[in-house]
């Protein structure tokens, strides 16, 4: 029990970060544009009750990704229905990855601590915070690149919709009510972490964290075990 508190205490605040952001994210720049309906729904909030999806949640304590509550968009409000598209989906991913810069700076400025303030009772707060820190990298990392993948309703997909002519537009946009039945055949019955998302995801989190790169290995052991 004690075990399991300890990890929930390092990945809840990184995981609530990241979710509640990406959604504010889209709401937010959609508001910008012109469509007013996440905010008229309460959605432009940090409050993460407010975001949270009940099994998406569960999913990212206990396998390391999860989702939110999609942020509601009317496209229709906006003067450029298709620019607003591809600049909406985006804002989510962007926030991702600039939240984990963030943890990426967090991290790394923990490890110039002198060896004075590495030592005594206060290791006791900056270990968890180096992992905590760790983690809020790697899911940040993880939850951008994921959500480029181009497919409906991810935000990759929106993109794709976003760019492509009406016509092939229209037939993506079929996809999206099978697309997480898609992504659970692609991510888990095909070679495409191995081969794709896992190396950019850990080329990424080795770029950012340098030489603590090894914290975020740590961290993800501690949390999920063997990685």
């Amino acid at each position: 029990m004690e075990s399991i508190l300890s990890k929930i205490s390092i990945m809840l605040l990184p995981a609530l970060l990241a979710v509640t952001i990406h959604e504010v994210s889209h709401g937010y720049v959609a508001d910008k544009l012109g469509d007013p309906t996440a905010r008229l729904l309460g959605r432009l909030t940090f409050n993460p009750i407010k975001h949270l999806d009940p099994v998406g949640t569960l999913a990212l304590l206990f396998f390391g990704f999860g989702w939110a509550k999609p942020v509601p968009v009317n496209f229709g409000n906006m003067q450029e229905p298709k620019k607003g598209m591809v600049c909406v989906a985006l804002a989510g991913p962007i926030s991702n990855f600039a939240l984990a810069i963030m943890f990426a700076t967090l991290l790394r400025g923990l490890a110039l601590l002198p060896e004075s303030v590495l030592s005594g009772e206060s290791i006791m707060f900056i270990e968890p915070l180096s992992l905590m820190a760790g983690f809020g990298l790697y899911i940040n990392i993880i939850l951008g690149v994921f959500n480029l993948i181009p497919i409906p309703p991810l935000d990759g997909g929106m993109v794709l919709t976003g760019l492509l002519p009406p016509k092939q537009a229209a037939i993506l946009s079929r996809i999206e009510p099978f697309g997480f039945i898609l992504l659970i055949v692609v991510i888990f019955y095909t070679n495409i972490w191995h081969l794709f998302l896992g190396p950019i995801v850990f080329t990424i989190v080795g770029i950012l964290a340098g030489q603590q790169a090894v914290i975020v290995d740590q961290a993800m052991r501690f949390l999920f075990g063997q990685m």
